[in-house]
């Protein structure tokens, strides 16, 4: 009968080779706890965006308000919009397919402008005539999700104003396009949205509100090489008296 793998075994660990792993190990298990902390906050910052987002909507602030917990609340708002001085957010796709935003200036009673993301329109219907029924006159009340201004990415490339061609919003830089004092454009503005328009286009509801959320894979990556690094290690100085010889002679005839 033959013996057990683990008869005649015994465990000498090398002073070296367990502060590297002590290493190692201690870096792995912090970064799972990180990642652990990271899905709660994340599952809190989601929680938090869909209470706002599905919300009874609320009228927008008045000026000078507190806005900063305004981002991602249900909102309406009264005006009429300025359809001769549309703006467009470029490489905005929908299932695919290529197109813009278009942002339009939103008159309000107390003379603000709010700046409105209408949705998305194909590339080939950039241009208002080719969505004339969509170009709503008049006073309107409009429903959407606010925004607040958030700081570029270093992947968007610049806006250019120039060309009424911008890659992310900035509220500053439109008031300047279109000629307004910061103080009359609104600080945050507005996603419209599902509410079809006539037409069919620009179309709303575009906002995202869902946020990826794989900080519990990522832990358990973590926790797994933790796992892995620590059953090498044990294995490692975990053999008979016999293979240790071997392994010192070994390293002796490598120096």
């Amino acid at each position: 009968m033959s013996e057990p793998f683990y008869a005649g075994r015994v465990f000498r660990p090398k002073p070296g080779a367990t502060i590297a792993a002590g290493i190692v190990l201690v870096i792995l298990i912090g970064l799972g706890v990180w990642q652990l902390q990271r899905l709660t906050w994340k599952e809190g910052l989601i929680a938090e965006r869909h209470d706002r987002s599905t919300a009874a909507a609320i009228e927008l602030p008045a000026a000078g308000a507190d806005t900063s917990q305004l981002d991602f609340r249900h909102a309406q708002a009264t005006g009429s919009f300025d359809h001769a001085h549309e703006m467009f957010l470029a490489a905005r796709s929908m299932n695919g397919n290529p197109g813009y935003h278009v942002v339009t200036p939103f008159k309000l009673a107390d003379g603000r402008t709010l700046l409105v993301d209408r949705g998305w329109v194909p590339l080939e219907r950039k241009n208002p005539p080719q969505r004339a029924d969509g170009q709503v006159l008049g006073e309107i009340t409009i429903d959407g999700l606010l925004r607040l201004q958030r700081p570029k990415t270093w992947l968007e490339p610049d806006n250019q104003p120039k060309d009424n061609l911008w890659f992310w919003v900035d509220l500053p830089a439109m008031a300047d396009y279109l000629g307004l004092p910061p103080d009359q454009v609104t600080p945050f503005f507005l996603e419209a949205g599902p509410a079809p328009n006539p037409g069919g286009f620009p179309i709303g509801g575009q906002s995202r509100t869902e946020l990826p959320n794989d900080h519990l894979q990522y832990a358990l990556t973590w926790f797994s090489f933790a796992v892995i690094l620590a059953v090498i290690w044990f294995l490692y100085h975990w053999k008979t008296p016999a293979e240790f010889a071997a392994r010192e002679q070994q390293n002796k005839s490598r120096r």
